[in-house]
This record gives structure tokens, C-alpha cells and sequence, in this order.
């Protein structure tokens, strides 16, 4: 994206896309259309039926980093290479946040009304104000300036990709915790996730407090009463997504 014209004296300014390094190319075409700096924001935690959720956003420096030419979607790196590229981030960003979401807020306000209040409080937290946000896949309301919903946001946007990496890191961090304190449940290899040995464990031992008591194995695992199904699959599609017009297969909410 390129300067204002003078012929374009509206809103937003009209803009070219030029090639830039790695994920950079979006944060410097609205950099050089004097909407920086550019805040990413993005989350971990949707999907599992245990744990928090966990927001970040983070405000990196216009200045391309060598040290950050391996920010990607965290989905797409390996523990190990989260782990370094955690504190780089820390370092070099100009600003950033982290929030975390506990599952009792969860199953109070919803998970998607949970994402949402969970980046407004990350964008709300950083130490310098963005002039522009981007956030990973759906738009975000209440946030004080621009803002724009990248799909795919974490691999096509490096302040994306990092807020993903602080946020995966930060609860991968809390859920092996939390395995020390809740022993049995495997929390630290899935995470919280539905996978085999977790509804194993679930069922074998039943929920613990830091499972969500809205998602539907759990509640079916404490003999809870049932969630209107209309609303269960409203939370279902937001946590996850939609996969060729399913709720994705490893929806939590599905059971």
C-alpha cells in the first residue's frame, strides 16, 4: 500500500501493495500510508475443553529483524522453535500483552464473546497505541482504532504470527503447569485437547475446575444438564470454525 493522493482525500487512503520481506509486506504497506505502527493480535485456547484461553497482541518495530525472519503461524513451528523465538519477540517488540481468560470466564460469557473481550483487552493493554490492527480471521468491535480481520492473519502477517507465538507459548506454558497440579489428565502432552487419552482420563477421573463446563463432553462426563443444542452448535462453529460446511472434527464443543 502506497502515500495519499492527492486526488484521494477520503478515508481510508488509497494504497499500493509492494513486495516486502517475509510476512512484512501488509505492516509496511500501512506503515508507509501513515497508519503504523501495526499491532497483530491473535489467540490460543479456542478449541480444547480444558484450560484458559490466552490473547496476545503485540506491536512490532518497523525495522525488519533478522532475529524475526522465522515468525510463521505457530500452528507451523515446532515447540522448540516457539520457545526461541518467545523471548526475541519479547525483546524486540515495541510493545506487547498477554491475557489470559480463565475457563470459568469461558463458560461464563461464551468463547467467542471470551476471543473477542480477550483481544480488546490485549490491544487496550499494549504500552504505545497501535495506529492499526490486525486480527487473525474476524473482526473485532470495540477496539479504539483501525482495525482490519486477516484470514489466515498468523502466516500472512508477521505481528500476527508473533502475537500467536506469545499466546501458544504463554498457555502451553500454564497447561504443563497445570498437569502438576491435576495429575492423570495428560494435560501436558495434549494440552486440553479432545484427543483419545484426554476423554480417557475425563472419563476416568471427571472433570477437574479447569475444565469448561460448557463444552459437551465435559458436561455429559459431570452428569450436567444438557446446553440448548442450537447454542452448543453456535459455540461449536465459532471455537473451531467450519470445515466443508461441518463443524471442524476436532471441535471441543461436539463432544
Amino acid at each position: 500500500m502506497g502515500n495519499r493522493t492527492a486526488a484521494n482525500n477520503g478515508w481510508p487512503p488509497r494504497v499500493v501493495m509492494r513486495k516486502a520481506g517475509g510476512l512484512r509486506t501488509l505492516e509496511a504497506a500501512l506503515i508507509r500510508s501513515g497508519l503504523g505502527p501495526v499491532a497483530g493480535v491473535d489467540e490460543a485456547g479456542r478449541g480444547p475443553c480444558a484450560g484458559p484461553l490466552v490473547v496476545a497482541a503485540c506491536l512490532l518495530a518497523p525495522k525488519a529483524y533478522d532475529k524475526l525472519a522465522g515468525l510463521d503461524d505457530s500452528k507451523k513451528l515446532t515447540e522448540a522453535t516457539r520457545e526461541q523465538l518467545y523471548p526475541v519477540i519479547t525483546r524486540l517488540a515495541l510493545s506487547w500483552k498477554v491475557v489470559v481468560i480463565p475457563a470459568w470466564e469461558i463458560d461464563s460469557i461464551g468463547i467467542h464473546v471470551a476471543n473477542i473481550e480477550g483481544m480488546r483487552r490485549a490491544v487496550a493493554g499494549l504500552g504505545h497505541t497501535p495506529g492499526y490492527v490486525l486480527t487473525d480471521g474476524f473482526r473485532v468491535p470495540g477496539i479504539p482504532v483501525p482495525s482490519l480481520p486477516v484470514i489466515g492473519g498468523d502466516a500472512a502477517s508477521a505481528c500476527i504470527a508473533a502475537a500467536s507465538i506469545l499466546a501458544k507459548v504463554t498457555r502451553d506454558r500454564i497447561m504443563v503447569e497445570m498437569d502438576q497440579r491435576f495429575p492423570g489428565y495428560g494435560f501436558a502432552a495434549h494440552k486440553g485437547y479432545n484427543t483419545p487419552e484426554h476423554t480417557a482420563a475425563l472419563n476416568a477421573l471427571g472433570p477437574c475446575s479447569e475444565h469448561r463446563r460448557s463444552w459437551r463432553n465435559v458436561r455429559e462426563t459431570a452428569g450436567l444438564r444438557p446446553l440448548d443444542p442450537a447454542v452448543e452448535y453456535a459455540d461449536a462453529v465459532l471455537a473451531d470454525g467450519l470445515e466443508d460446511g461441518r463443524v471442524a472434527t476436532d471441535a471441543a464443543h461436539a463432544g
